[in-house]
């Protein structure tokens, strides 16, 4: 079972910057806050087994680090 879960965790996190790869016209603070919420929602993902609530905590923390980088 885990290894499957570990699967879907990367899967998702291709589609996720394959994703992201086509935002081109973006800023780069739009950039590192969309990066930082991919980046904490796999975080969160892990560190909870797949919780969605540890989840999309992971999200909502990335995506403000990520926002604040470069200030």
């Amino acid at each position: 079972m885990k290894a499957i879960h570990k699967i879907t965790v990367v899967t998702l996190t291709v589609c996720a910057l394959t994703a992201m790869s086509g935002c081109s016209n973006m800023s780069r603070r739009d950039k590192n806050t969309a990066i930082g919420a991919t980046i904490g929602a796999v975080g969160g993902a892990i560190l909870t087994g797949g919780s969605g609530i540890g989840t999309a905590g992971g999200a909502a923390v990335g995506g403000v680090i990520g926002h604040q980088v470069g200030r």
